[in-house]
């Protein structure tokens, strides 16, 4: 997860960046206060960037929280229809026909025909396009079962088997920025790997919308993420129903349905996905052990965790208040240094580029700060670190200023143990 952006409250992985499926963990558009602020990972936008287009710059693309897909402004004609798959049989054939281009409507067919019995309105839906092999397939529509509308939605792609994307898509998100009232991984017979997650369209709760996301990842492969929530829509929408309408175990067999497989299938594959992007020859837990080697004395580490191979956090506590610490390092991001350091940045005397920012939390914590200290080698080499007056941002400030001055955390920054 990045570094907590400073301008906007989309999401944290959010998460936290702008216009794009939410649904692998991060979501990427390359926007000036997204990179400075989240700390976004160049290999994570490259293998992501099909997110931010998956709308082909329509309005309306926006990211749901806690590893949902893609969601946008609702449209389209209305239907009722019969019982199908997910209310019976996961693995019922139906659209797309192989052999043959998967189109949007094959896409909005799909989704409406391994929907249990209700009506149907507002079908969207995007096909597989040969020529956009970056943008994911999707489909979405307003639900009603007789107990209230709801938005559901489904979107497929690849993912590296064993990879990163795989890993986090699965993973039960980090409670310390994604709250939710429960998560559970299970294993399928084929091996597959599906993670049910009962959150919030909001991590603050400023609006009680429920998010139920679903996200399966075969062994070869196949990413396929189901949303759902108590609403018509995922955002400005008023709640119409209690609860998403499908159980955890329908989102599973939502999830689980064969012809999604097929959709991947039909996705021309990426060259760029084939290996993992380098990580700066270290690994999370790495990382972690060595942010808290460089903590000043006096601060005891009484939390830590991470998202990925780059980012990783602590809380610290010098008996006055938690503290959460959370950096970054990320390697070859020399291509974004005029957008990460503007106006008011230092040239060190070797080259290494840093900028220094203090700005309010933002993302619901009454009362938070972020000092961040951000640092680029002339190699691309970047160590962001930040630090709160909180043990989360989404909850009060428990001190006046952050445990760490402005210069430890430069100084921490700047230490040569990053380097491999």
């Amino acid at each position: 997860m990045p570094v907590e952006q400073q301008h906007s409250d989309s999401d944290p992985f959010e998460r936290e960046l702008s216009a794009a499926l939410r649904h692998t963990g991060g979501g990427f558009d390359t926007d000036r206060a997204a990179l400075a602020d989240a700390g976004t990972a160049r290999g994570r936008r490259l293998r992501r960037r099909r997110r931010a287009a998956v709308l082909g710059g329509a309005a309306g693309v926006a990211l749901v929280g806690v590893g949902g897909a893609v969601a946008v402004s609702w449209g389209g004609s209305s239907a009722t229809r019969p019982p199908a798959a997910v209310s019976t049989d996961p693995h019922v054939t139906a659209s797309p026909s192989a052999g043959r281009p998967v189109t949007s409507d094959d896409m909005t067919g799909t989704l409406e025909k391994l929907l249990p019995a209700g009506r149907i309105r507002q079908a969207e839906g995007r096909g597989v396009d040969p020529h956009e092999p970056l943008v994911d397939p999707y489909a979405q529509v307003v639900y009603d079962d007789g107990h209230g509308a709801a938005a559901i939605s489904v979107a497929v792609n690849r993912v590296l088997p064993g990879g990163t994307d795989a890993r986090q898509v699965t993973q039960c998100p980090d409670k310390l920025y994604i709250p939710y009232d429960s998560c559970v991984t299970s294993h399928l017979p084929d091996a597959s790997v599906v993670t049910v997650v009962k959150g919030y369209e909001y991590p603050d709760r400023r609006v009680d919308t429920k998010l139920w996301t679903a996200n399966l990842v075969t062994p070869d492969g196949h990413h396929v993420s189901v949303s759902e929530w108590n609403a018509a829509a995922e955002k400005d929408a008023p709640i119409s129903r209690q609860q998403p309408p499908l159980s955890a175990a329908q989102l599973k067999v939502l999830a689980a349905a064969k012809e999604w497989r097929g959709v991947v299938d039909a996705i021309p594959e990426d060259p760029r996905q084939t290996q993992e992007p380098p990580t700066a020859g270290q690994d999370a837990k790495g990382i972690r052990q060595t942010l808290a080697s460089l903590i000043p004395k006096g601060l005891k580490v009484v939390a830590h965790g991470s998202d990925d191979d780059q980012f990783t956090y602590v809380v610290v506590d010098d008996g006055h208040g938690r503290s959460l610490v959370q950096i970054n390092v990320q390697p070859n991001m020399s291509d974004v240094a005029g957008q990460l350091f503007g106006a008011g940045s230092e040239t060190l005397p070797d080259g290494t580029l840093v900028a220094e920012r203090k700005a309010p939390g933002e993302k619901g914590g009454a009362g938070v700060v972020m000092w961040t200290a951000d640092t680029l080698r002339t190699d691309g080499f970047r160590v962001v670190i930040s630090a709160f007056n909180s043990g989360s941002q989404r909850t009060a400030a428990t001190r006046t200023a952050p445990a760490l001055t402005m210069e430890q955390l430069r100084a921490i920054a700047l230490s040569p143990r990053w380097r491999p």
